[in-house]
């Protein structure tokens, strides 16, 4: 019998001591079935609403650079649609990074949608914790398409290992990064994955997991919601660079270097 996505959002979901096993090796898991097919449809066209309405980016494709062509991004669309909330905040998805990450709880660092338009281009190799003012890296994202997700539409690839690789720890997501990442994890025989998604598979990666995504070869939008976990007790570092500086401001608001994020943005959403 299939979930309402009520009680889909919010029952735990038997993940595997493999799964577990493979994101501490490979610092990924790639999990099957993490919501019904009709949980994802429930929320795909208010997401995608919300999407079209706070969407800040009207050049044309052409016009853009290579982070403009990879994707729409819109974030923290928990806070314009209560719909949003519910999947943003869902105890099941949290459960399984609390699980993953092997901590107590969770608390929220924010959510972003990743729309890659028709014939938007790649998204660089990259690690997303370059970005975040964070102590640790008992950070995780939720990658969880919309639709299902073959290769022309560019699913999300994951360079296995990578999150112990020091090398572009420093690099924004660039032509340069892809550039020079391209080269070292090849040097290093990192095997890469980049296999379809079908509608309620997920991924978790790690916050200095190295990922890229291919051009969405198809006539139809690769449309993503992500959820970005962080264990509740992990403290606020010294920014950076000026992406930390922004960060510590947009999503962490009024912590201070060393506290533990407690604003109305971060609120624990497990344990």
């Amino acid at each position: 019998m299939t979930p309402t996505p009520e009680e889909d959002l919010s029952t735990p979901y038997a993940i595997e001591p493999a799964a577990v096993r493979r994101f501490h090796e490979e610092g990924f898991a790639k999990l099957s079935g993490v919501l019904a097919a009709s949980t994802v449809e429930a929320y795909e066209p208010e997401i995608t609403a919300k999407v079209v309405e706070l969407n800040t980016q009207h050049l044309p494709l052409a016009e853009r650079d290579t982070y403009g062509k990879a994707f729409l991004q819109v974030t923290n669309l928990w806070q314009h649609s209560a719909k949003v909330r519910e999947l943003v905040f869902s105890r099941r998805l949290a459960g399984i990074a609390a699980a993953l990450l092997g901590v107590p709880s969770v608390r929220l660092y924010h959510d972003q949608a990743l729309y890659k338009e028709p014939g938007g281009g790649i998204t660089p190799w990259h690690a997303d914790q370059y970005y975040w003012p964070l102590s640790s890296d008992r950070t995780v994202t939720v990658w969880l398409p919309l639709q299902e997700t073959p290769a022309e539409m560019g699913p999300l690839s994951f360079a296995a290992g990578s999150h112990r690789f020091a090398f572009g720890r420093d690099l924004p997501i660039s032509d340069d990064s892809e550039r020079a990442l391209r080269q070292a994890l090849a040097t290093q025989d990192f095997p890469v994955e980049e296999t379809p998604y079908r509608l309620g598979d997920a991924s978790f990666h790690g916050g200095w997991t190295f990922h890229r995504a291919a051009p969405n070869r198809s006539a139809t939008a690769r449309r993503v919601m992500t959820v970005i976990y962080m264990a509740a007790d992990i403290t606020v570092a010294e920014p950076t660079n000026d992406f930390q500086r922004s960060d510590l401001a947009m999503w962490l608001p009024g912590t201070k270097v060393g506290g533990v994020p407690g604003s109305p943005l971060n609120p624990v959403l497990y344990g």
